[in-house]
């Protein structure tokens, strides 16, 4: 073995370390799309629907349904943690009940919208730190996010709709995702859902359709959010050239300092993005999130 071929002592050590903190726990799931209305919340809903099926015992920590009746169906036969009351100045605010999931510890947490931020009062000010407390405890989590919420994205999405962005998930947030799924239409289609009042209703729909879902913004959002996914893709794909370079690297060390190095914790031909695509979808479907 040339020396540029040694493993680093150091180096292996550390990934080591970060391998055991990473088994133990949970796995993110993160359902991504470039805007409101794309099928997020549906995806979601369906994936932990057929873990369901598997066996796996699911929680609905907290999903708005915004009053979509497709939505509300897929709710139907699973476990809802009902919502804590959090009062505030005299009114009673509703969030998720983040103990009572800890408690019930199950198999799989479904947590809608993910840059949400608590109501004051509650232990965390996001809710993304509370699925990292989740996913601390050994938790899988599914949860939903746009790419407008993506801090290292907010600045060029408002730059684009001229639209403030005030809720924000850290970049380091992503990087712990264990797969990002891109839930995907096309510009068309999701001004198609908006006129037939899929996505808002009434006044709220009209300026939405004038504003920040113009076709313009629409298709830079979507290239923007192709464009942070594949750059997951690509991360992985070096991830993966170099767990092989380390299998290699087992296969002719010595048995001591081959205990040292760490397997994958994804597999070797394991990516962690994809892409759902929702054209063409149903009816049954449309009323989405």
């Amino acid at each position: 073995m040339s020396e540029a071929e040694r493993p680093d002592p150091d180096a292996l050590l550390a990934r080591l370390k970060r391998e055991e903190t990473e088994s133990a726990r949970g796995k993110l799931k993160i359902f991504f799309g470039m805007s409101p209305g794309v099928g997020k919340t549906y995806a979601m809903l369906l994936a932990a629907r057929q873990k369901q099926a598997e066996g796996c015992e699911v929680v609905v920590g907290l999903v708005e349904t915004h009053g979509r009746k497709e939505t509300e169906v897929l709710l139907e036969g699973m476990p809802i943690m009902p919502r804590a009351q959090i009062e505030y100045r005299g009114t009673k605010l509703e969030e998720m009940d983040l103990d009572a999931i800890l408690t019930w510890h199950p198999g799989l947490a479904v947590v809608d919208e993910l840059a949400h931020t608590n109501a004051p009062g509650s232990r965390h000010t996001k809710r993304y730190q509370d699925v990292l407390e989740l996913l601390d405890a050994g938790i899988n989590v599914y949860t939903t996010l746009n790419v407008q919420h993506v801090a290292s994205r907010s600045d060029t999405v408002r730059q684009i709709t001229g639209a403030p962005v005030s809720e924000t998930v850290p970049d380091s947030v992503l990087d712990l995702a264990d797969e990002i799924v891109l839930v995907d239409l096309t510009p068309e289609q999701l001004r198609s859902r908006l006129v037939e009042g899929k996505v808002y209703l009434g006044e709220r729909a009209e300026w939405a359709a004038k504003n920040f879902f113009r076709e313009s913004n629409l298709t830079a959002l979507r290239e923007m959010a192709l464009r942070l996914v594949a750059e997951h893709v690509d991360r992985d794909l070096r991830d993966i050239m170099s767990e092989e370079k380390i299998a290699r690297q087992r296969a002719v060390t010595p048995p001591a300092m081959a205990r040292a190095i760490p397997k994958s914790r994804h597999g070797a031909r394991s990516s962690r993005s994809s892409i759902v695509s929702l054209r063409g979808a149903t009816d049954s479907s449309a009323g989405i999130m």
